[in-house]
């Protein structure tokens, strides 16, 4: 297998894309050639799809022994692709209606090919037009897993960070990699499907660095929206159903000045809240996570907000302040890194499985 280089320099114009017209190809929308998972929506003429939330993923089956992918970009976002489930490179998508190789080389025989968006909506939106087998072959879509989580939360969600070197290293979209959080850890634990909808420095309320307490679009608007970067957007609630929705907001509320007040705060978190069982029903269960970046006295605003919902499915779990170490488990601007994030995972693992009652197995976290 021919691995992808990062800054992926085969990038083709789209003046160049005349010499794929006699390979195999699907349209980005052929839900029988690819499954698409997160939030994503199918742009008019039903060829295209669009999408621009962390952690969004494409799933297929390829029959063949190569596999191009035309797509376009409003900035530059980053994507990791899988093979055969072992990491087989990344890619960069920038400018219009280029064409990216996702995977060459490959043996002959079928393989399971994953793309997946490393960075935040901030980076980009992202479309897909075309899956191009210069050598021919079939895609076939794979068939959803049994299991669904959606997490709602911040930097901490999206990966910010997690592939920095040390906490000193300034946050770069290079070094973002939603792959290497727990918002990606857990579900892969439990071999469970997942959306994330997830902005760095935004709270349930109030943004990290905002000079009034309440923001004008904190998280409880982002959550609406089919686009992290489209405030007029809207999520149609009916294409995916989670089993479990994990809310790990909070950090930003309280990281600097002004914190906002307690109704404020406790306002927020439960119209979230509510929300969610609007939009999934009362039979949902939701892990709500006290973020271990807190060190503000706020636990009982977290408890008077789930009381103020009522419903029996929230479930509350607090991250110790101390949890992550200071040097080794930081990444970019003292995030988490790739093994902080194993550690907020595994604290976190066995509330899923006694909320879910799916089984603990054997295996590492990774």
């Amino acid at each position: 297998m021919r691995l992808v280089s990062f800054l992926f320099l085969g990038i083709i114009a789209a003046g160049n894309c005349a010499a794929a017209v006699n390979s195999n190809q699907y349209r980005a929308a052929d839900s029988t050639a690819v499954r698409y998972i997160g939030r994503t929506e199918v742009q008019p003429g039903g060829n295209d799809v669009k999408f621009d939330w962390s952690g969004v993923y494409v799933e297929t089956k390829l029959d063949g022994r190569e596999l191009k992918l035309r797509l376009s970009d409003t900035k530059r976002s980053y994507f990791d692709v899988i093979v055969d489930g072992k990491p087989a490179g990344k890619f960069r998508a920038e400018g219009v209606d280029t064409i990216v190789t996702v995977a060459e080389g490959l043996s002959r025989g079928e393989h399971d090919v994953v793309i997946r968006k490393r960075t935040e909506g901030e980076t980009g939106m992202t479309t897909f037009h075309e899956f191009l087998l210069p050598r021919g072959g079939k895609l076939t879509a794979t068939k959803p897993r049994d299991r669904f989580i959606e997490i709602i939360g911040n930097s901490l969600s999206a990966g910010f960070g997690t592939e920095g070197l040390d906490r000193s290293e300034p946050f770069t979209p290079e070094n973002e990699n939603c792959n290497l959080a727990y918002s990606t850890i857990i579900p892969r634990f439990f071999d469970a499907d997942y959306a994330i909808i997830a902005h760095s420095g935004r709270g349930a309320v109030r943004n990290y660095g905002d000079s009034v307490r309440v923001s004008e679009i904190s998280m409880r608007h982002k959550f609406m929206q089919t686009f992290d970067e489209d405030t007029l957007s809207r999520w149609d609630f009916s294409a995916y159903r989670p089993d479990l929705v994990i809310v790990n907001l909070g950090a930003n509320d309280f990281s600097t000045e002004p914190h906002p007040y307690r109704s404020e705060f406790v306002g927020a978190y439960a119209e979230i809240l509510n929300n969610l069982f609007d939009k999934y029903g009362d039979d949902l269960k939701v892990l709500c996570v006290i973020p271990y970046a807190i060190s503000a006295p706020v636990e009982e605003y977290y408890t008077e907000a789930i009381a103020k919902v009522g419903k029996p499915g929230i479930h509350l779990i607090r991250m110790p302040v101390d949890y992550i170490n200071s040097t080794t488990d930081r990444g970019a601007v003292w995030h988490p890194n790739y093994n902080g994030q194993k550690k907020m995972s595994m604290l976190m693992i066995p509330y899923v499985s006694t909320i879910m009652d799916w089984p603990m197995e054997s295996k590492s976290v990774e």
